[in-house]
């Protein structure tokens, strides 16, 4: 009888793996960008608005400190013992038995009725992504970021993601394109947020989400090439009121000036409901 039952488990295995081979690498990159729309386009790199403005953006930029994927081990499904990769507490693995770190030989069936009858399927961070950089939206710039604690995923199931933007840096002009205008000219604008301005001491200005589904398992190919792009376009600043700003000394209107705190709050509403997207490849190692 025990025999019948290890042969499934070694064919699920996979022969070919190595023992403690991960279940996937991770091969992530980041990237952002603002896209102008043909259809906008109003001259002068000016983008038209839903509200009859129109905005040049000369300087964005997001800082991002980490992206956090989230998953769980037992997302998928009942987890199925790899003799290869034997769970947490177990190692070296033959004949039929794995030894546990108390010393004790234990049979391959019984690691796997462990392992059904540990359920939960409470998720957590599988690994942080380590951006920490402002990633520059008006140039073509790709960054690869580190995995934390390593790319190297044991079997589990990431199911989703979270970008925490720490910086919003923007600068450029507006103008009025109405018949009767709201303002003369053009008036130029800039903003910056950091944490400082958060409420929350050491919390993100915002969080970005969005789902994906990647499993870490023997039935995939192991090489996962996620990359990761937020796009930001006009239509985010679409139902926003350039009207009632003013401009400061210098011609400018700053946009961290108190007068201008629901401007601001209105904006970041707007970023906060972005959604990053998430294309994924899978390759042989």
């Amino acid at each position: 009888m025990r025999t019948r039952l290890l042969l499934p488990l070694l064919l699920l295995s996979g022969c070919a793996l190595e023992p403690g081979e991960s279940f996937a690498v991770l091969e992530p990159t980041v990237r952002a960008d603002y896209a102008p729309v043909d259809s906008r386009d109003a001259g002068n790199g000016f983008q038209r608005l839903a509200s009859d403005f129109q905005l040049r953006l000369d300087g964005a930029a997001l800082g991002v400190a980490h992206i956090d994927l989230v998953g769980g081990a037992s997302t998928g499904g009942p987890t199925t013992f790899d003799p290869a990769n034997p769970p947490p507490g177990y190692t070296n693995c033959h004949n039929g038995h794995c030894h546990r770190d108390d010393g004790a030989l234990v049979d391959y069936e019984d690691i796997q009725a462990e392992l059904d009858g540990g359920g939960g399927g409470s998720e957590a961070t599988v690994a942080s992504l380590h951006v920490d950089a402002d990633l520059d939206l008006l140039t073509d710039e790709t960054l690869t970021p580190e995995c934390e604690p390593s790319c190297e995923l044991a079997r589990t199931t990431i199911n989703r993601y979270q970008w925490d933007v720490t910086t919003v840096r923007l600068e450029g002009a507006v103008r009025d394109s109405r018949a009767t205008p709201r303002f003369t000219g053009e008036r130029p604008f800039r903003l910056v947020l950091t944490t400082d301005d958060n409420a929350e001491e050491g919390q993100p200005l915002f969080a970005l989400r969005g789902a994906v589904d990647i499993p870490a398992d023997r039935e995939n190919k192991p090489r996962v090439k996620l990359a990761m792009h937020l796009t930001l376009s006009p239509a985010l600043f679409d139902t926003l009121d350039w009207a009632p700003l003013t401009p400061g000394p210098d011609g400018v209107v700053d946009l961290n000036a108190p007068e201008h705190t629901a401007f601001r709050t209105a904006l970041l509403e707007s970023l906060s409901a972005l959604e990053p997207q998430a294309e994924v490849r899978r390759e042989d190692r």
